[in-house]
């Protein structure tokens, strides 16, 4: 029998996936056997994203793009389809954040997090489904540990991700007689740029987390590939709608 977990043929969309959450998850399904199309806008982070997933699997593109915009959206499908000819797996992992108390925002602050971390994945769902469809498909939406709890410093963050949980049941829902599983995946305290940030911010952090994580670290980004290559893979193909936590068990604890 096939592994469940080969992903020979395949091509997977990995947006933000030239750093963080995003390259470690393009990594396991590089190394699963999938194609890469890296999407982000900074060239430099993709063209050292590309170097890296090139040597693990079959063949891998880096296309600019501001996932907020629609028609860069449906540039990026295009350029996928062109480069590959198909697009069997989308991870919406875009993701930015604001760390100020709730009443703080500016209109645009709050607008730049919702489109970054939410509306962008409508818009790659939207432009990808028509090639999703055709053999069945995957997406995996990035949530967080914010899907599930409250911060007094990530207000916009909060209800972005949050969003991406609901997004997830309602376009597993609907696009479960195209054989397309949705499936959202929520990581705990990762160590990434964006949290490294967050402990120059937030006095004490860093110990909380560790205090209240069972594994007794931070997660690394290559934590998420075995999660990725899961839910891309034929091994989830009964699992739509979920939203798994990849936390070390931080949200389990009182």
């Amino acid at each position: 029998m096939p592994s469940p977990f080969d992903l020979t043929g395949r091509v997977a969309i990995v947006t933000g996936g030239n750093g963080g959450i995003g390259l470690g998850m393009a990594k396991g399904l590089a190394a699963a056997g999938a194609a890469i199309v890296v999407a982000g806008r900074n060239e430099t982070k993709n063209a050292a994203a590309l170097a890296e997933l090139s040597k693990l699997g079959p063949g891998a593109e880096a296309i600019r793009t501001d996932v907020t915009k629609p028609e860069e959206c449906a540039r990026l499908v295009e350029g996928a389809l062109q480069r590959f000819g198909r697009i069997d797996i989308l991870v919406n992992n875009a993701g930015t954040n604001i760390r100020k108390q709730p009443q703080a925002y500016s209109p645009e602050e709050w607008h730049l997090v919702l489109d970054t971390n939410l509306t962008s994945a409508f818009l790659l769902c939207r432009a990808a489904h028509a090639a999703l469809k055709v053999r069945g498909g995957k997406v995996i939406n990035i949530g967080s540990m914010m899907s599930i709890f409250g911060a007094s410093f990530a207000a916009a963050y909060a209800a972005s991700k949050g969003g991406i949980v609901q997004y997830t049941k309602a376009l597993a829902t609907a696009w479960a007689p195209d054989k397309i599983q949705v499936n959202a995946v929520l990581p705990g305290w990762i160590d990434t740029d964006l949290t490294r940030q967050g402990r120059k911010e937030i006095a004490g952090l860093n110990e909380r987390v560790l205090a209240r994580t069972p594994a007794g670290r931070w997660g690394i980004p290559e934590d998420m590939a075995g999660i990725a290559v899961f839910l891309a893979a034929p091994a989830s193909d009964f699992v739509t709608g979920a939203a798994i936590a990849v936390d070390g068990g931080y949200a389990i604890q009182a």
